[in-house]
């Protein structure tokens, strides 16, 4: 019998005709198998902790259920457990993949209306923080951000180098980012 006679033993000679020694079986069964069915079942849920508890606790549920009729040999019941806590995750992993994935519900009071005013807010507030910026800087920005030109076609529009450019800009978007804080 090996390395599971010492708890299992007496347990599995008495049987389990009584409510007393089903619940002996079931507390041996954890005391001897619960860790390794536990490393077994994290690695068949991806290392889902809580699912891989659900599924030892299943498993020795039907375990506690079918005492009667299992096998005695600590390798049938360990064959035994590792078959129905495979069984379950396959099951699991089949229900997951049937029904859509689970969102919480938003709160009623949180769900906005999409409408236009938020977008106009949010680009006057945008259009504020701009006069924030020097003439040049609001330039660079306004060519390279809203017409979507490059760094070298604003310098060759402009008559600056590129360098002064990227200049412009990264102290725009500081000044932007510090004027949007303000605002909220």
């Amino acid at each position: 019998m090996g390395r599971h006679s010492r708890t299992l033993q007496p347990v599995i000679e008495r049987g389990a005709e009584t409510s007393g020694r089903q619940d002996d079986l079931a507390r041996a069964l954890y005391q001897e198998f619960g860790r390794p069915l536990m490393a077994f079942a994290l690695n068949l849920t991806g290392r889902d902790r809580q699912w891989a508890e659900d599924v030892v606790q299943e498993t020795l549920i039907r375990a506690w259920r079918n005492a009667d009729k299992l096998d005695r040999d600590p390798e049938m019941l360990r064959a035994w457990l590792y078959t129905v806590a495979r069984r379950i995750i396959i099951d699991g992993w089949r229900s997951r993949q049937a029904r859509p994935q689970e969102v919480e519900e938003a709160d009623a009071d949180s769900v906005g209306v999409p409408d236009e005013s938020d977008k106009t807010l949010a680009a006057l507030v945008v259009y504020d923080a701009l006069r924030s910026l020097t003439p040049e800087q609001r330039e660079a920005v306004l060519q390279t951000y809203l017409r979507g030109r490059t760094v070298n076609e604003v310098a060759a529009t402009l008559g600056i180098p590129p360098g002064t450019v990227k200049s412009r800009i990264y102290h725009a978007v500081r000044t932007l980012r510090r004027a949007l804080q303000e605002r909220g």
